[in-house]
């Protein structure tokens, strides 16, 4: 029996530089820069004070108000963005799909934060009765999913995963395994957002955030002048659907096929033995059933520091050799977003395949030659592209490649 193949009929995206798939499309191709500084609160004591943040995003034009005391600012956003994806795949209560054909798979890193620490204020300065009661599970990693699969009857296998940077793209991983067994439609992608004082302390502890006041200059992927990420909000939800479902439906478009799908883990650190990246690329395109010179595009990881960034270098060179595929780091625009990350990029790959152009690597213009990196700078690049792989990184080890490919034409 045939393995059924996994398609995505809608993409909603929630990103610094740019609310709406369309829009952050367009962002991406003009390069228009979603990093600035910081001003959800008084940051000018900090080492680092840029980041990707969003503007302008109005909760209410989104979701119903009764919403709004139980939800943190990255449920707000998983929430617009499954309604633009739901949307656009033509998926609501007419559209012929019962509750548990239909399956809810996010990931978030950070979860709750802003809504958290303001509750934990109020516990200190007020005590434990001014907590809100939303705490309970406002704060917890698996919320996107919960709500999601509440606001929109979705009954159907529920998970949440948490892998960091590389959790967005396990949760598609996991969503097209979710359709093979059988859910014709699975919501998927990731979200998160940090941007509060302790989330944003918690983001520097880790040592990896830039110190760069400049937001051309701040997050500059596999740069000579690298030294550091900014961090950013948001990410993008997508509908992955059995692709018999989708035709059964008559959808009036396939974004692409989720054709191959693979995680590893890193090695203790002192074994001698590489990072896993590349063993996941390779094993993704083995599980897509493709060669490394089937791939148009490669949407990397991007660290911005010299050690990853000359690693991840070191595993595409070893995979499609020196300068063999356009490389792109288009999240060098939005900062990188940790489990919204991936799938932001994803939802970017999908346009890609739509409409033949690969977005450039913003900012980056010093490439050290012995990376061997057809990095795509000085604008996109239009450029042939039937399929794209998507690589992310996780903290601690993580390690996930995803490959999409154009839709097949009947």
């Amino acid at each position: 029996m045939s393995i059924p193949r996994t398609v995505i009929t809608g993409i909603g995206v929630v990103a610094p530089n740019g609310v709406g798939r369309e829009n952050y499309w367009k962002a991406l191709l003009a390069e228009e820069n979603g990093i600035g500084e910081l001003t959800r609160f008084d940051a000018a004591r900090y080492p680092a004070r840029q980041a990707g943040q969003i503007d302008g995003f109005e909760p209410r034009d989104h979701i119903p108000s009764r919403l709004l005391p139980q939800t943190d600012v990255s449920t707000r956003y998983a929430l617009a963005a499954a309604e633009e994806a739901l949307a656009e795949a033509g998926i609501g209560p007419d559209c012929g799909l019962t509750d548990y054909s239909m399956g809810v798979v996010t990931s978030t890193a950070q979860g709750g934060f802003d809504f958290t620490h303001r509750e934990f204020r109020k516990l200190w300065s007020q005590g434990p009765e001014y907590v809100s009661v939303y705490e309970s599970f406002a704060w917890f990693y698996a919320v996107n999913t919960g709500q999601i699969s509440i606001r929109h009857g979705m009954r159907g296998p529920g998970a949440a995963l948490v892998g960091e940077q590389a959790g967005g793209l396990d949760a598609i991983g996991h969503a097209r395994r979710t359709v093979r067994a059988g859910t014709r439609v699975v919501l998927t992608g990731g979200v998160d957002s940090a941007l509060d004082p302790w989330g944003w302390a918690a983001q520097l502890a880790g040592g990896r955030v830039s110190t760069v006041d400049d937001p051309t200059r701040a997050y500059l992927p596999f740069d000579a002048a690298a030294g550091g990420h900014v961090p950013g909000e948001g990410g993008a939800i997508l509908i992955s659907e059995d692709a018999g479902s989708a035709a059964q439906r008559g959808v009036g478009r396939v974004y692409g096929e989720i054709a191959g799908y693979a995680a590893t883990f890193d090695p203790a650190p002192g074994s001698g033995r590489p990072p896993g990246l590349g063993r996941a690329a390779a094993l993704a395109l083995e599980d897509a059933g493709l060669a490394p010179g089937d791939i148009g595009a490669v949407f990397a990881d991007g660290a911005g520091l010299p050690g990853p960034d000359r690693s991840e270098a070191a595993a595409l060179r070893g995979l499609f050799g020196p300068r063999g595929v356009p490389v792109t780091v288009p999240k060098s625009l939005t900062g990188r977003m940790c489990a919204g990350g991936g799938p932001a990029d994803l939802a970017a790959a999908l346009l890609t395949l739509r409409d033949q152009v690969v977005p450039a690597t913003a900012h980056s213009t010093d490439i050290p030659d012995d990376y061997g990196l057809d990095l795509v700078t000085g604008g996109p690049r239009e450029s042939p592209v039937r399929s794209v792989l998507v690589l992310a990184r996780g903290r601690h080890g993580f390690n996930s490649a995803v490959i999409v490919t154009a839709p097949h034409q009947s």
